[in-house]
């Protein structure tokens, strides 16, 4: 089937607002989830539990590997994906852990 570039800029149009739309959705998604881990950090300051859990981790990464695997995406890619928000979710709660000690 061969589009014309009128037919081809349109459906870049649609592709482009669905993209848009789920970027929209991931950046509230991320921002609740931020949220919820702020909350974690903020019970391991408390309880003075370390900031990183290992064995959540390893769990989480199988999990979202297994995951991504069912959804037809490269699990390597998932892997780094949580890996990245993980690494800034440490280090959001090392940082309430340092203020709990002031």
């Amino acid at each position: 089937m061969s589009l014309t570039p009128d037919e081809a800029r349109q459906e870049l149009r649609r592709l482009r607002g669905s993209i848009d739309n789920m970027d929209s959705a991931l950046v509230h998604l991320l921002a609740e989830r931020f949220k919820v881990t702020q909350r974690v950090g903020e019970l391991k300051a408390t309880a003075g539990l370390p900031a990183a859990d290992p064995e959540r981790e390893a769990a989480q990464i199988a999990r979202l590997r297994a995951l991504a695997v069912e959804a037809d995406l490269d699990p390597e890619f998932a892997e780094k994906f949580l890996t990245f928000i993980v690494r800034e979710v440490v280090r959001h709660h090392e940082q309430i852990a340092a203020k709990q000690v002031d």
